[in-house]
């Protein structure tokens, strides 16, 4: 397994918004939902989702409704506490592309065929059985192409993903870096709610 991490992106700059288009199989959290995971390959401590937002510059919302599919799935496990947050379920090499598309965004079709064909003017009120009698040669090609990429994404693990990924030896010690200066903020937040609260308390008696 590769040791290094898969991101080369400077985890404490905004990534760009990713272009705008229509007509995408899979949405945009799918996309983040495999890059999330990618971050928790080889790390033992849980990390947040809003840390993970953080990372990829994108909205803590849309990250906190991936994770939880991702987790009803079997893919992640979840912990509280202020240190809480997401760890991988599974060894990586045992989660394929596809159970996380499928996770996220339920098994899409390429096509739904409404048989147009039965639509031609000539045939008037009900096409002949010559021409529905097979299955509609448009909609067979969508079916074996969605056929062949559910078994690429399929035969496409989670750890195939992150060691054909380069990333120099550097980054993953400074990411585990960032990750544990967010935990010591979070704590010395809490530590210093708690200690305000206290001096309230003492005030008021």
């Amino acid at each position: 397994m590769n040791s290094t991490h898969p991101h080369a992106e400077q985890p404490a700059g905004k990534m760009p918004s990713p272009p705008q288009g229509g007509g995408a199989l899979y949405g945009a959290a799918v996309e983040y939902g495999m890059h999330c995971l990618t971050w928790l390959v080889a790390r033992d401590a849980p990390v947040s989702s809003r840390d993970l937002a953080e990372l990829q510059g994108v909205s803590p919302a849309m990250i906190a409704k991936i994770m939880p599919r991702l987790e009803k799935a079997g893919i992640v496990a979840s912990s509280g506490g202020i240190n809480g947050g997401y760890r991988l379920a599974r060894p990586p090499e045992t989660i394929s592309m596809l159970d996380v598309a499928d996770a996220i965004d339920g098994r899409k079709s390429l096509i739904t065929c409404r048989e147009v064909r039965r639509n031609c003017a000539l045939f008037e009120d009900e096409a002949p059985r010559w021409a529905t009698r097979r299955v509609c040669g448009i909609h067979a090609i969508m079916l074996r192409a969605e056929k062949a990429m559910r078994a690429e994404l399929a035969r496409t693990s989670l750890l195939d993903v992150v060691d054909n990924i380069p990333a120099p030896p550097e980054f993953a010690p400074e990411i585990d870096v960032w990750l544990g200066a967010r935990a010591r903020d979070r704590e010395q937040s809490r530590i210093s709610a708690i200690r305000a609260g206290t001096r309230r308390r003492s005030s008021d008696d």
